[in-house]
């Protein structure tokens, strides 16, 4: 198999980003691909060097993408100097890696997920563009971010960019997945999280708030804390999640439809 590093030129941050590409060992596509984001003190490399992530992928009709997001949250900042990073994921990366790869081109091929930072912001982003993605997975994540009732429990500098840049909670996932509710692009959904994890009860919160509205999901409490020998042990079922949720390699059928698994 392939494992690429690429350096492009982000439209919508005006600058050079990269990422990391794993590519399928077998067949000629087109593929599903998986957006497989970094955490707060992380970047691109961090998924690839930290975990057996290749290895687990060497038999998966899969193209795993990891780009760099810096320490955006996913988010666009429209303060003075701030860069609109939801936008390079959803734009710039996305039709990159459409244009140079042999890719499924629409939502029904596409999957996001993320630890801790990348955790919110994969289910963030799969909510706010269900015609981009139709599953989302997260490990550990942050999903309090931008949310005032948890916002407290947050660093302090971390507060204080959720509060600059969704002053009026757009960027908040209960708000989202309020609004999501009746979409008529549901997502297929999963998220877990460590026993040990002071993200925890975000997470189980998050869990209640889905319930509560209806929105079918798959939710798992693990033992481990916020740490990579967690993320190790479980990002294989992001994969085969992703498996089961996207369309086949050859693009004729869907696997599964896209709800809970």
């Amino acid at each position: 198999m392939a494992f690429c590093t690429l350096q492009f030129y982000g439209e919508s941050i005006q600058k050079t980003s990269s990422m990391n590409i794993i590519l399928p060992e077998k067949g000629k596509g087109p593929f599903a691909v998986l957006y497989l984001l970094h955490g707060l003190s992380d970047n691109h490399t961090a998924w690839a060097r930290q975990t057996g992530l290749e290895r687990f992928c060497y038999d998966e009709s899969l193209i795993v993408v990891m780009p760099d997001a810096g320490r955006s949250w996913y988010c666009n900042d429209s303060r003075p100097g701030g860069l609109a990073y939801e936008d390079h994921i959803v734009r710039d990366v996305v039709a990159f890696v459409d244009k140079t790869f042999s890719t499924i081109r629409s939502r029904w091929g596409r999957a996001i997920a993320g630890l801790s930072m990348g955790g919110y912001g994969a289910i963030m982003l799969g909510l706010r563009h269900p015609d981009i993605f139709s599953a989302v997975s997260s490990h550990s994540g942050a999903l309090g971010f931008a949310h005032e009732d948890r916002i407290r429990e947050d660093r302090h500098e971390i507060n204080e960019y959720a509060r600059a840049v969704s002053p009026s909670g757009e960027y908040s996932l209960w708000n989202l997945a309020t609004r999501a509710a009746n979409s008529p692009n549901p997502l297929a959904i999963r998220f877990d999280c460590g026993n040990n994890d002071e993200l925890l009860s975000a997470n189980h919160d998050f869990h209640e708030h889905l319930e509560k509205l209806g929105i079918p999901h798959q939710y798992d409490e693990f033992r481990g804390g916020h740490n990579w020998a967690y993320w190790t042990n479980h990002i294989y079922k992001t994969l085969r999640f992703a498996k089961n949720n996207l369309l086949q390699v050859d693009g004729a059928k869907k696997l599964k439809s896209p709800k809970n698994t």
